[in-house]
């Protein structure tokens, strides 16, 4: 299939067969699953889903690459695509059972942060995903607290899924090689999200003026939400900065503005 990597679409097609046997290996799709994939891109892991599962789903913006896509996988099982932005792209709409859905993709680097709040967003239709990303990305979602890349991404994604980081790609397995390295992670959904819906809004917010500033303490970076001694009231230094909380105490604090709002 003959198409140049478009940049304004961050593609970087992936072309080593040996990386995509060992994302398929993980993966382990079987006849009858709802399968989706991200951005199949050139069908380098399309070809390898459907000989396995028969069926899939496939969410591509590119139109350029949507007739060599049903051109190439057509002898290897039925590709249902849809040509939309991921981004915006309701995935709940694609589960008519009650089959939960697997993700799969090669997700564009440029987008792959606001794309995987968008999907944890939907994760009650999503039984698990896989995703090859940028490894300062897959470091950051599965850090730990008092690590240098807990932040932000690591909690908001931690409240809702189990993360699992599998293994590390160096850029000579794409075209063009992209200048970082990647990784591919395994998200799976917790059957009960650590904060329920109707108050993710809030928890994100509180979550993201605690780490505005990673180098001021808890107490500055809450400043107008709680003060010190409220923060102290539940246990919390407020003098220390906020990567050493964990995500157990970033509700409590959301808890505690939510119960002086009211």
């Amino acid at each position: 299939m003959s198409h140049r990597p478009r940049k304004r679409f961050g593609q970087n097609f992936l072309h080593d067969q040996g990386v995509i046997e060992r994302i398929l290996s993980h993966v382990d799709p079987q006849p009858g699953q709802r399968l989706v994939e991200i951005g199949p891109g050139q069908g380098a892991l399309t070809r390898g889903l459907l000989q396995r599962a028969g069926e899939l789903d496939a969410v591509e913006l590119d139109r350029d690459l949507l007739q060599p896509l049903r051109q190439s996988c057509a002898p290897f099982g039925s590709l249902r695509l849809h040509n939309a932005d991921a981004l915006k792209f309701d995935f709940r709409s694609l589960r008519t059972d009650d089959r939960r859905l697997r993700l799969i993709g090669n997700l564009p680097y440029n987008i792959s942060t606001p794309l995987l709040f968008h999907l944890v967003e939907q994760a009650d239709a999503i039984e698990d995903m896989h995703f090859m990303l940028q490894k300062e990305v897959v470091d950051r979602m599965a850090a730990d607290p008092g690590s240098r890349t807990y932040g932000r991404l690591s909690v908001m994604l931690q409240v809702s899924c189990e993360i699992t980081p599998l293994f590390d790609i160096g850029p000579e397995s794409f075209e063009p090689p992209p200048k970082v390295d990647s990784s591919v992670v395994r998200l799976r959904p917790l059957p009960e999200p650590l904060v329920a819906a109707e108050d993710m809004e809030a928890f994100g917010a509180l979550v993201t003026a605690a780490f505005r500033q990673r180098r001021k303490t808890l107490r500055n970076n809450l400043k107008g939400l709680l003060d010190g001694d409220q923060i102290g009231a539940l246990g919390i230094d407020p003098g220390i900065r906020t990567e050493s909380l964990s995500i157990q105490d970033l509700i409590r604090l959301q808890r505690a503005v939510d119960h002086g709002q009211q």
